[in-house]
């Protein structure tokens, strides 16, 4: 059940790397790349903090889709 995101696009637009996204929301920029990677999905309540530093929704950077299942 992945959750994609947008983040990486969102800082580029911003201008600001993993380390000052991370600063702004109390995580290490380890936890910043997890998270672009898909490899990590962050709290709500940390999605809603990265989503405030953008002046965007939640919904705007992660979406979430189910994987199908063949029956």
């Amino acid at each position: 059940m992945p959750l994609y995101n947008r983040l990486k696009e969102y800082r580029a637009n911003l201008k600001i790397n993993q380390f000052e996204l991370g600063q702004l929301v109390k995580v290490s920029r380890q936890t910043i790349s997890q998270i672009e990677r898909g490899d990590y999905s962050p709290s709500v309540t940390l999605a809603l903090k990265i989503a405030k530093v953008f002046g965007v929704t939640v919904e705007d950077i992660f979406h979430y889709e189910e994987d199908e299942i063949d029956e």
